[in-house]
């Protein structure tokens, strides 16, 4: 099956869907989801499949989502603008469109799960979800609920989406077994980019992807590399919950507590996270910075962005002296040292989202890292919880891998419940003020 990016004419083809994408866009069961390895032509495949339905049949109203609306921007609606390219379709709502018309009537909608009102209040003849993995059973339920074909104008309305392989028990894999809801697996010889379709062998850039994704560990190896629904052994924190844990949008309140805490890197991420405490001490993380290849000057000034007005009670750090005086001097505020015994902090992380006190923004992420996304590397602290595991080599310790957002999390829960923090003998002043000129001294620094 071939089709073209100027015309849904397959005499003018430039587009040609192979293995399991072909078979995902014949496909009309009512839940059909395409999963594989990364890199295997899934997005592509689905923006198709809505690109050619939509100029097929007139007056359809289709839908593309994700979890959270902010995500959109970023990921799917750049494979969709490719696809598009040079049709007819519309955009309507500036850099951030909210849909896309067709001269025949039809239009595809954008929509995130936490602002889905407007757009999946109604019956859609397709929604289309990008990275399913991410919803809950609940979401795919209720969206199960807007395309049941009521005054459809397409003779299949449906449910879709592509997915990266999760954990085993992910609600999307169980719904799969028991019948309900079709999985169609992509392999990286589907992509022609990849793998000559002609011959079978491995194009250059296919050379280059594969190296890539065979330089992965553990259990995003497994997933990202060989298309497994597999879970991580030895994963530290297995009492979180991404139906839990994560939360969509919320307001805290602008007067409330709030903490930042850092952890230092350059070639590594750094991060930095922006934390709520409610009135009953439960923790959110409400705004994150994780990014590689940025000085700590360049990092403070984009910190001051996201903290905004809100009065911060407490800066927790890595112990590099030289980078807390920078970020020190660009704050303009005191920092903290880091409790950084590692048992004793995890514990407490695990105490808290055992007990539900504890929970993560799923839109904190601030400016997404493209050499990570580039890298299969995780992107924030919500990627790394799932693969964050013990060594099988030294008893109680973590593998020092992809985790700089898990240690910028436990150096806050640590600060926040006090584990340890009269047993520590680390300076937290003098050893940044060696760092801080004599002229700088003289300034007194805002004691938020």
């Amino acid at each position: 099956m071939s089709y073209t990016l100027k015309s849904v004419d397959p005499s003018e083809a430039q587009y040609t869907a192979y293995g399991g994408a072909l078979e995902f866009l014949y496909n009309h069961d009512p839940e059909c989801i395409i999963h594989g390895p990364a890199e295997t032509g899934k997005t592509l495949a689905a923006c198709w499949k809505l690109h050619i339905i939509a100029s097929k049949y007139d007056n359809a109203q289709l839908v593309i989502a994700r979890k959270t609306q902010s995500s959109i921007y970023g990921s799917v609606l750049q494979t969709w603008e490719r696809v598009i390219d040079g049709s007819p379709a519309a955009a309507y709502g500036g850099e951030k469109p909210q849909w896309y018309d067709y001269p025949n009537g039809s239009r595809v909608w954008l929509a995130g799960l936490d602002k889905a009102s407007k757009v999946l209040s109604s019956e859609r003849d397709i929604i289309y979800v990008n990275q399913a993995e991410e919803l809950a059973a609940s979401d795919w339920e209720t969206l199960i609920t807007r395309a049941t074909g009521r005054g459809s104008v397409i003779p299949y309305p449906q449910l879709i989406g592509d997915a990266n392989p999760s954990h085993a028990q992910h609600p999307l894999k169980i719904r799969s077994e028991s019948g309900s809801l079709t999985f169609i697996q992509s392999k990286h010889i589907d992509n022609p980019t990849l793998y000559d379709p002609e011959t079978g062998e491995i194009t250059k850039q296919g050379i280059r992807t594969m190296a890539i994704l065979d330089s992965l560990t553990g259990v995003r190896k497994d997933r990202l590399r060989y298309g497994l629904w597999t879970s991580a052994e030895g994963v530290i924190y297995g009492e979180y919950n991404f139906e839990t844990h994560l939360i969509d949008d919320f307001i805290p309140d602008i007067n409330g507590r709030y903490f930042l805490s850092v952890d230092f890197g350059f070639t590594n991420p750094f991060t930095a996270s922006l934390w709520f405490i409610n009135n009953d001490g439960v923790a959110f993380l409400y705004k994150q910075i994780y990014h590689t290849k940025r000085i700590v000057e360049d990092h403070a000034k984009n910190i001051m962005k996201m903290i905004g007005p809100v009065k911060i009670e407490a800066i927790i750090t890595d112990h590099d002296a030289e980078d807390r005086a920078t970020l020190e001097r660009y704050l303009g505020a005191r920092t903290t040292a880091a409790y950084k015994s590692v048992t004793p902090g995890i514990e407490a992380c695990k105490k808290r989202l055992t007990e539900n006190r504890v929970y993560f923004m799923r839109g904190a992420l601030q400016e997404i890292d493209r050499d990570l996304v580039d890298a299969k590397k995780p992107t924030c602290l919500i990627d790394e919880m799932p693969n964050y595991r013990w060594s099988d080599k030294k008893q109680d310790t973590p593998i020092k891998d992809d985790d700089h957002g898990c240690d910028d999390f436990r150096y806050f829960i640590a600060h926040l419940d006090d584990i340890g923090r009269k047993k520590t003998k680390i300076q937290t002043k003098a050893s940044v003020q060696n760092y801080i000129t004599s002229a700088e001294k003289k300034k007194e620094l805002i004691p938020w």
